[in-house]
């Protein structure tokens, strides 16, 4: 293990996480890694079918305990629910009617399948007061994600819910990404569409990340499906994990132990047919329902961070022009810079 600070901290604007598992903000602070399970402990899938009768059989086991589901309103978490009648899910609420919508959807999955749905009111002030729980457990800054997973684990265990059912993995295993699918692309412009903030363009000291991207390199061109199935899926798991973890409240997503049997139909995701064969099996569950479309999990980042004008430690450039860059990117500075006062006071 190696202290690199300079290192880390490039890693993470890039790419939401340490990517190199030996190298650390501080030599006493080890930063909590999580690795994805092998080919040879997943189930291949074929069809719509095949993954209905893997989660029947995995969910006979789970109903003998008090279960519970992190529910939105896509179809992933809405077809687990489906094998959960009765059970209690949780769903997050914000002010002011944001993503609405998305609510409205998970209540009627809970009306249909009799669950038992409980609110977690989502605000800044939560965001604030679990932030450094999670961060202090992966000894790393993390995904705006984090706070409210963690807040939702919280509130479910107090609940008595021995193990939570999550949904995500379903957007990695059967590829709902599909604006990173969309073509062909070039490696610099999968360069600048993936990485989410070029250390360079903030920090004073940086490390270049490229090197990440190069281990992909085809010529001009890159294996975007090798830096899908790696960088990008391990980052989502690893936030999942960290949040739960720092709860200490079991969890299990059961789309993460599939594999499809046979290579990923690119036309038919460049054709509207993202995760086509979870939308056969949500249409299998919810035939009287529309496919939602798929929307990341909701936090009011853009809110948050309206008036926020930016970072101001020495690690970070002056005179950054704040208003270039998205909520989810201001998110990713502020919380930087918020791990690195926490790990000073340390």
């Amino acid at each position: 293990m190696a202290t690199d600070k300079k290192y880390c901290m490039s890693s993470f604007l890039a790419f939401r996480y340490i990517y190199d598992d030996n190298r650390d903000f501080k030599n006493s602070l080890k930063h909590r890694i999580y690795k994805q399970h092998s080919d040879s402990c997943k189930t291949f899938v074929n069809s719509a079918l095949d993954i209905d009768c893997y989660l029947e059989n995995l969910f006979k086991p789970l109903r003998k305990k008090k279960i519970g589901i992190l529910l939105s309103g896509g179809m992933d978490s809405a077809i687990l629910a489906s094998y959960m009648p009765g059970c209690d899910a949780y769903t997050f609420r914000f002010s002011n009617n944001f993503q609405i919508d998305e609510l409205k959807r998970a209540e009627s999955f809970a009306r249909k399948y009799g669950l038992k749905l409980h609110y977690i009111d989502i605000s800044w002030n939560v965001v604030e007061r679990n932030v450094d729980i999670v961060m202090k457990h992966k000894n790393a800054p993390v995904h705006s994600i984090e706070p409210q997973i963690f807040e939702a684990a919280r509130i479910a265990k107090e609940d008595g819910v021995e193990i939570m059912i999550i949904g995500d993995a379903a957007d990695y295993v059967f590829y709902g990404m599909d604006g990173l699918l969309s073509k062909n692309w070039t490696f610099e412009d999968f360069y600048n569409r993936c990485i989410y903030i070029d250390p360079k363009n903030v920090l004073n000291a940086y490390s270049d990340m490229r090197y990440v991207f190069e281990k992909y390199r085809s010529g001009d061109n890159i294996d975007f499906l090798g830096i899908y199935d790696s960088i990008i899926t391990d980052e989502s798991y690893a936030s999942y994990e960290n949040a739960f973890s720092s709860a200490k409240l079991d969890y299990c997503d059961p789309y993460e132990l599939l594999k499809m049997a046979s290579p990923v139909d690119l036309t038919r995701i460049r054709n509207g047919e993202s995760k086509y064969l979870i939308r056969e099996l949500f249409k299998m569950r919810y035939p009287e329902f529309s496919v939602p479309e798929k929307n990341p999990m909701p936090r009011p980042v853009d809110l948050y961070f309206q008036n926020w004008s930016g970072p101001t430690r020495p690690e970070f450039k002056k005179n950054i022009d704040i208003s270039k860059y998205s909520g989810n990117q201001k998110w990713l500075l502020w919380v930087l810079e918020r791990f690195l006062n926490l790990i000073d006071l340390d």
